[in-house]
């Protein structure tokens, strides 16, 4: 074999074993540097209600999964007013829109891109400022599928910012409406 490929070669070998060497030290080093509960979107905390505590989740649950929402909900006018629709949302792993984690629809129902789905009914309502649709706290109905909504038994919508029906009545019986939303979601199972 040449000498220069030979020595190349081991040249390359010991830089990628440096590389995962120091991939390895960072990983160890983290939790020294990084404050606990430091996790960039931790999922595993319950969100601040302030003044909607009437949407905390019974004792014995835990937050096992949060999204962020970013879509519309849709009104449709029946001559006298704005009824609600569907929300017709992607949700994401974070704040920034990176990691489609799936999609929330009419039922209410949130699909991951597993497959795993979770329906929902409301049970208790917090108005939040004039300008958003109302925090929520949902029961789960029903859920089905391997994955994150597996055996989820509440969901929290808040942070809410739009979504609210139009305050112009619609120009026709049956005109629908699509008014940009932004929510975070909250899932809980019970705690064995």
């Amino acid at each position: 074999m040449n000498k220069s490929r030979t020595t190349r070669t081991a040249r390359m070998f010991r830089l990628h074993a440096l590389n995962v060497m120091l991939a390895v030290l960072a990983l160890l080093l983290l939790p020294l540097v990084a404050p606990a509960g430091a996790e960039p979107d931790n999922d595993y905390r319950e969100p601040d209600l302030g003044d909607c505590q009437n949407l905390q989740v019974q004792a014995g649950n835990e937050v096992i999964f949060h999204v962020y929402a970013e879509g519309v909900q849709i009104y449709e006018w029946n001559g006298t007013g704005w009824s609600f629709v569907a929300p017709d949302a992607v949700l994401f792993a974070n704040v920034g829109g990176d990691g489609e984690v799936g999609i929330h629809y009419a039922g209410p129902t949130w699909e991951s891109v597993s497959g795993s789905k979770v329906v929902g009914k409301v049970v208790e309502r917090c108005p939040s400022d004039f300008d958003a649709i109302p925090w929520l706290l949902l029961e789960a109905v029903s859920s089905e599928g391997p994955g994150i909504f597996r055996r989820v038994t509440f969901i929290q919508r808040v942070n809410t910012v739009g979504g609210n029906a139009p305050l112009d009545p619609g120009h026709f019986i049956g005109e629908e409406v699509s008014v940009p939303y932004t929510a975070e979601y909250f899932f809980y199972r019970a705690h064995p």
